[in-house]
Formats: structure tokens, C-alpha cells, sequence
């Protein structure tokens, strides 16, 4: 068994026994900047980045569980999403959201952080880690894009979903949210999913990223598959990968939106690289 496959068994057993009290703490007031900077635990900060037409809502499932474990937790929304929707202009792309994560791991003075992305959230880490990558110690792509040299999100899309893209932005700048069926978002889950969603800047989409070199030099790099959602266009990436002795590939049977419907197993995987 792989260190990494072992670490995630150990952190399984350390997440079973934590209270319900506890669970119930952690579910209240969020930690503050200052709280988060002082870390009295010495625990590794992990950042989450969400995925498409989403915002820091999505993560509140698995950043309650990571909390409880005394790591501090920074979960924001990206420019123009969610609860910064009114930020929302034609002019918000990919490059804004690395900005928004580099400019919270700087500020933040973040260091050794595990920093985990969802869907199009794997575009916007990998932006970020080439530009402060000395501070990453792992990152986790959560059924998300893992983006070449040089390419957008667009360019990993096959051709049918592009035109579904198409299709739903009309002509305008804006790509409205899909239902969370579409993404086989759990039952119980799929009303709250469509509530909190709102239309994403079509340019986040088709703005390509820089290099990849910074991320494939992270120590720890982690692709999970929901393999219930089993996306043509994830299917390229978790292929490569698994040929890829650097990366540690594990599958969740779930749909897409893992950290909603899984979230102890997502804390879980997340945990295990930050140990």
C-alpha cells in the first residue's frame, strides 16, 4: 500500500471518532483571518477552490469536518459568483480567479498549504500554484480539469459540451448554471445545489492558463474521479494520470459534485495531504 492510500486509512479512523459535539462546533462561527494566521494547532492551512457557477458554499460540508480537526479553512468565492455575484462583469476570467486565490494565500501569509480544486476549480489552482508554488505542499484536483501548457478549459471540453455551452450562453457573456441533475448532484441535495447557483463569466471559460510546470513539481498531487459522473472530460485526464507515478488517482462513486454529496470522504482525502 502506498503511503499516501495508507495515510488516507488512518485519517478514515480519526474522522469516525470525532464527537458530534464537535462536528456541531465546528459548524458555527467561521475562523477569522487573524485566528486562522495564528493556527495555536500548528495544523497546515488548506485552501478550497470551487468549481463552476458554484461558490465558497459548496465546500461548507467539508470545510466543517477539516475545521474540527484544527486546520485552518479559507473557502472563498471567486470574483463575480455566489455571495460576490455582483462583482459579475464580461470582463471577469480565469485570470481573476487566480488573482482572487494568490492574493488570499499572500495575504493570508499562507505557507505549506494543501490547496484542493473542484471542476473548473482544477484550471484555477493550477493558475495559482504557477505563480506561488514554493507555498503548496499539495494539491488535490477533485473531478477537475488538469489543464496542459498554455490551454483554457474550452480547449479540454469535447465538442458537444461546447456546444452546449453554446447554446445555454446565447450569444451573451454569461453561461447560465446547468441543473444540478445534470451533474447527478444526490436528490436530497439537487434544490439546495440550483438555489446557490448563479451564471458564470463565459471568459473564465475560454481564457487560456499559463504553465503547468509549478504544479507538477507539488510534492503530493492527488486526482479523485467521481466515477458515478464519469465525464468525457475528465476521462483524458484521470487516464494519463494513473500512468503517471508522480500523481495518486482514487475513485469516489458519487456524482460530480463530490465535496456536497461525500464530504466525509472528501475531508478525509484532504486530510491525508496534509499529514
Amino acid at each position: 500500500m502506498s503511503p499516501f492510500l495508507n495515510s488516507i486509512l488512518v485519517r478514515r479512523s480519526v474522522l469516525k471518532r470525532l464527537s458530534v459535539g464537535a462536528a456541531a462546533a465546528a459548524c458555527g462561527t467561521p475562523m477569522t483571518g487573524s485566528e486562522a494566521r495564528s493556527n495555536p494547532m500548528n495544523k497546515v492551512p488548506v485552501v478550497l477552490v470551487h468549481g463552476g457557477w458554484r461558490g465558497g458554499w459548496s465546500w461548507r460540508r467539508v470545510a466543517d469536518r477539516l475545521r474540527a480537526e484544527g486546520h485552518p479553512v479559507y473557502a472563498p468565492s471567486l470574483t463575480g459568483l455566489a455571495d460576490r455575484s455582483h462583482l459579475a462583469t464580461a470582463d471577469v476570467g480565469l485570470s481573476t480567479h487566480v488573482r482572487d486565490i494568490v492574493n488570499l494565500i499572500e495575504w493570508e501569509d499562507l505557507e505549506n498549504v494543501v490547496i484542493c480544486g473542484h471542476s473548473y476549480g482544477g484550471m484555477v489552482i493550477t493558475g495559482a500554484i504557477d505563480r506561488v508554488g514554493s507555498r503548496i505542499r499539495a494539491a488535490v484536483f477533485l473531478d477537475a480539469f488538469v489543464p496542459s501548457d498554455g490551454a483554457s478549459l474550452w480547449d479540454h471540453l469535447p465538442e458537444p459540451i461546447r456546444e452546449r455551452f453554446l447554446a445555454a450562453a446565447a450569444g451573451g457573456d454569461f453561461v447560465p448554471p446547468p441543473p444540478a441533475a445534470s451533474f447527478l448532484v444526490n436528490e436530497a441535495n439537487r434544490a439546495w445545489v440550483d438555489a446557490k447557483c448563479t451564471p458564470q463569466p463565459m471568459k473564465t471559460f475560454t481564457e487560456p492558463v499559463g504553465t503547468v510546470a509549478a504544479r507538477e513539481a507539488v510534492p503530493t498531487k492527488v486526482y479523485v474521479s467521481a466515477t458515478a459522473y464519469n465525464s468525457p472530460a475528465f476521462a483524458p485526464f484521470v487516464a494519463a494520470l494513473r500512468e503517471d507515478p508522480t500523481w495518486s488517482v482514487l475513485e469516489i462513486a458519487a456524482g460530480h459534485d463530490l465535496e456536497i454529496d461525500t464530504p466525509d470522504r472528501v475531508a478525509e482525502i484532504v486530510l491525508a495531504a496534509a499529514a
